[in-house]
């Protein structure tokens, strides 16, 4: 699925909460999270973030660039690692099947993207278990807390639906 020019300033919109990056603290960012939630992390800055604030993601989902530039995710214990290709701009068949693959997996689990993962969010929000929240960077505005529902899976697979 390839993202065409239409869709792209609907994506610019926050699927859930944005918090700004001057508030974006872990007590700012917890209290937009249940204790019992399965959170999701995508991006690399995203990911980083939740684990110096000693989070560890139950899913990161990270391609080791930020801005297109290389970076290094801190260490964290992950029980299950799998990875992916998934060009920019797209959402591959093989992300789909990995992402489906790892809510199946013994967490925490990471997912390394060979290519973007940027769109990803749009599957996971589809895929996801009950109980999930999905973080992601909103670039240059701060971090997205996504509480997955019902309204935010049916966008996210109508915005899938709309990729050609």
């Amino acid at each position: 699925m390839h993202l065409p020019d239409r869709l792209r300033d609907q994506l610019k919109k926050p699927l859930g909460v944005l918090i700004k990056e001057s508030q974006t603290t872990k007590e700012n960012i917890l209290k937009n999270i249940s204790p019992k939630s399965f959170v999701i992390c995508v991006g690399d800055a995203t990911t980083e973030k939740m684990l110096r604030f000693g989070v560890t993601p139950s899913l990161q989902i990270v391609d080791g660039l930020e801005k297109r530039s290389k970076r290094e995710i801190p260490s964290s214990v992950v029980k299950t690692a799998l990875s992916c290709k998934n060009p920019a701009a797209e959402i591959s068949d093989e992300s789909i099947d990995i992402i489906k693959k790892a809510f199946r997996s013994l967490p925490p689990i990471r997912i390394t993207v060979l290519g973007e993962e940027d769109l990803l969010v749009l599957p996971v929000c589809v895929f996801a278990p009950e109980n999930s929240v999905v973080l992601y960077g909103q670039p240059n505005e701060g971090l997205v807390v996504v509480n997955v529902t019902q309204e935010i899976r049916n966008k996210a697979q109508s915005i899938m639906d709309s990729m050609s």
